[in-house]
C-alpha cells in the first residue's frame, strides 16, 4: 500500500507519539503537541467556515510567531496552498505577490497590520483580511477577522480532502533582487524528501529544542517548520533576531540547535563580552554546546573558526535554493578532518559539500554542460535533479522553462569542486568579476578582508574600469571601536592573495544593504556606487 509523501504526516505522528511534549514556545505561551495539533485543526475548521477550499492560496504576512507555524500545517491539510510572504518587504511587494498568487485570504502580524490595510482597497481578489494579533476596533470596523476569535469559535474537527504527493504544498516568492520575484512552486513530497534527508545527516531527537532565528518565510524555515516536529523536538520561536536575544533564549531555553544566514553568524561572532557572558560557563552550569546548520550564502571560514573556537558550538554548512525545498548539499563530517588544524577544518567545513542522500544528483557544469574537473580551481555552474527540486515557478512558464534547460535545474551558483568532491561556491553567475581577463571570486576576497581583525562585514563587486575593463571594489563595514585605511586594507589583502585579486578601491559604510534571510544585496552597491565616496 502506498499513501502519499506529505509533511503533514509529521504532525500526525508528533501527536500520538509525544502527546505531551512540548511543541511551541512563542513568548509567554507554551504548547504541547496535544494543544499544538488542536489550534491547527480549528484553523483548519475556520478556514473552511471562511470558504477557502482546495488549492486556495493564503498568504501570511509574519514573523516567526506560533500562529505563522500553525499556517504550515492548518494551510495544507485542507488541500490550500500556503504563501509565507516576507515581512521586511515594503507595500508595493506585498501588493504585487499578493495579486501574483491569487490569494483569497491575507493574514498579518500586527507589526504589519497597517502597511497591509494601505493596499487592501487594490486587492480585489482578496475575501478575507485577518489579524493575527493586534486587531485594533478601527481596523475591525473596516472588514479585519480576529485570528484567535475566529479559532476560538471554530469545531474541532475539519473536512480533510484527498492530497496527492505533487499537489502545491507553498509558493515562495523569491527575493527579486533584479526582477519582480518568482513565486516558487513546492510541493509536497519536495518538502518531505528535503526533511528526510535532512534528519538523515543531522541527527535530531525529541531532547532538541531550537531556536527558530531563521525566518519562517523564508524556504518555509529551510523546512525546520516540519523537521523539528517530525522528531518530536521543541520549537522556540524568536521574534526579533540579535545576539543578545539569541544568547539570553539559548540560555534561559535550553537552546540546542538553530539555523543561521551568515549576517546572524557574524552577529554571533562579534558579539559584545557583556553579551558573550550570558553563556559563561559555571560549575553548575556547562559550556553549553549549540549545533548550528548555516546556510544562505556562503559562509566565511575565520566566522566559523571563532564561533567553534570561542564558543564551542558546532557548525555544520549546507547548501540549497528555494527551487530546491532548500538543501541539495551538506559538508558532513568526515573522519580525517578530525586531524586538520583549527582553521584548515573551519575552511573546509565552510564548503558546501556533497549531495544529500535524498536530494537527487547535482553537477558543477562549464559552458559547454561537462563536468568540471574536481580540481578545485576549474570554475562551473551548480545544476542539479532530483526529488527536492520545485515543481516550477507559479504562472510563469518561460522562467520555469529557462530554469530546466537541458533537463537540469540551473542554480546560477558558481562553484569548483575539490578532490574530495566537496563544492564550494565562488560566486553567483552575475557576481564573477572579469578583470583583465581574469575571473575573480567576489567571495573569496571577501573572506580574506575578513581575516583582517578590523573587519566585521565585506562584500566585493565590479565596478567598471578602464584599464581592466571591470576591477573589484570593496565595501566594508568595520567593528565598533576599530578603524583602518583602505591602504591598509590593501595592503593586507596584497600579502595574501593575487594582486590582481585585490581590490582597487574601497568604501567604508555603516551597513551592508541585505535580503530579510541575509543576503547582501550586491546589485544595490552596484548601481548606488556612483553616489557614494570613495577612497
Amino acid at each position: 500500500m502506498e499513501t502519499p509523501l506529505s509533511p503533514l504526516e509529521f504532525l500526525r505522528r508528533a501527536r500520538r507519539v509525544y502527546p505531551d511534549y512540548e511543541a511551541v514556545v512563542d513568548e509567554g505561551q507554551r504548547l504541547t503537541y496535544s494543544e499544538f495539533g488542536g489550534r491547527c485543526d480549528r484553523w483548519s475548521a475556520a478556514l473552511q467556515k471562511l470558504g477557502v477550499a482546495q488549492g486556495d492560496r493564503v498568504a501570511y504576512i509574519a514573523p516567526n510567531t506560533h500562529a505563522q507555524l500553525e499556517s504550515f500545517y492548518a494551510v495544507p491539510q485542507i488541500g490550500a496552498v500556503l504563501v509565507p510572504i516576507n515581512y521586511r518587504l515594503v507595500a508595493d511587494d506585498f501588493l504585487y505577490i499578493i495579486g501574483h498568487s491569487g490569494a483569497s485570504v491575507v493574514c498579518v502580524h500586527s507589526d504589519y497590520l497597517a502597511v497591509v490595510e494601505q493596499i487592501r482597497q487594490q486587492l480585489p481578489g482578496v475575501k478575507h483580511f485577518i489579524a493575527l494579533e493586534g486587531l485594533t476596533d478601527p481596523l475591525r470596523q473596516t472588514g479585519w477577522l480576529d485570528y484567535e476569535t475566529l479559532l476560538s469559535d471554530a469545531p474541532e474537527t475539519f473536512t480533510r480532502p484527498t492530497i496527492a504527493e505533487d499537489d502545491l504544498l507553498t509558493i515562495n516568492y523569491t527575493s527579486g533582487t533584479t526582477s519582480r520575484p518568482k513565486g516558487v512552486m513546492i510541493t509536497h513530497r519536495n518538502a518531505y524528501m528535503n526533511v528526510v534527508g535532512t534528519l538523515i545527516h543531522i541527527s535530531m531527537s525529541p531532547a532538541d529544542r531550537y531556536l527558530w532565528t531563521l525566518p519562517m518565510f523564508h524556504a518555509n524555515g529551510w523546512t525546520f517548520v516540519w523537521t523539528v516536529t517530525a522528531v518530536g523536538g521543541t520549537h522556540v520561536c524568536l521574534r526579533k533576531v540579535e545576539p543578545r536575544a539569541i544568547f539570553t533564549m539559548i540560555r534561559d531555553e535550553k537552546i540546542t540547535m538553530l539555523c543561521a544566514a551568515p549576517t546572524v553568524l557574524i552577529g554571533i561572532a562579534n558579539a559584545s563580552e557583556d553579551v558573550r557572558r550570558i553563556l559563561l560557563p559555571t560549575p553548575d552550569s556547562p559550556r553549553k554546546v549549540v549545533r548550528v546548520l548555516a546556510a544562505g550564502a556562503p559562509p566565511a571560514a575565520v566566522t566559523i573558526e571563532r564561533i567553534e573556537g570561542e564558543l564551542g558550538w558546532e557548525i555544520t554548512q549546507m547548501y540549497g535554493l528555494t527551487e530546491t525545498a532548500p538543501f541539495i548539499t551538506i559538508c558532513e563530517p568526515r573522519p580525517e578532518h578530525a586531524k586538520l588544524s583549527p582553521q584548515e577544518r573551519a575552511i573546509t567545513k565552510a564548503h558546501q559539500g556533497v549531495e544529500l542522500i535524498t536530494s537527487g544528483e547535482l553537477l558543477v557544469i562549464d559552458e559547454q554542460g561537462n563536468e568540471v574537473p574536481h580540481d578545485g580551481a576549474t570554475l562551473g555552474e551548480i545544476v542539479a535533479r532530483g526529488n527536492v527540486v520545485m515543481k516550477g515557478y507559479y504562472n510563469d512558464p518561460e522562467a520555469t522553462a529557462r530554469a530546466f534547460a537541458g533537463g537540469w535545474f540551473h542554480t546560477g551558483d558558481v562553484a569548483v569542486v575539490h578532490p574530495d568532491g566537496y563544492a564550494e561556491i565562488r560566486d553567483r553567475l552575475k557576481d564573477v568579476i572579469i578583470s583583465g581577463g581574469e575571473n575573480i571570486s567576489s567571495v573569496e576576497v571577501e573572506a580574506m578582508l575578513l581575516r583582517h581583525p578590523a573587519v566585521q562585514e565585506a562584500a566585493v563587486v565590479g565596478l567598471p574600469d578602464t584599464q581592466w575593463g571591470e576591477a573589484p571594489h570593496a565595501f566594508v563595514v568595520t567593528k565598533a571601536g576599530q578603524s583602518v585605511t583602505a591602504d591598509e586594507l590593501r595592503t593586507f589583502v596584497r600579502e595574501r592573495m593575487a594582486h590582481f585579486k585585490v581590490p582597487k578601491s574601497f568604501t567604508f559604510v555603516a551597513e551592508l544593504p541585505k535580503t530579510a534571510t541575509g543576503k547582501i544585496q550586491k546589485y544595490v552597491l552596484r548601481g548606488g556606487k556612483a553616489a557614494i565616496a570613495t577612497q
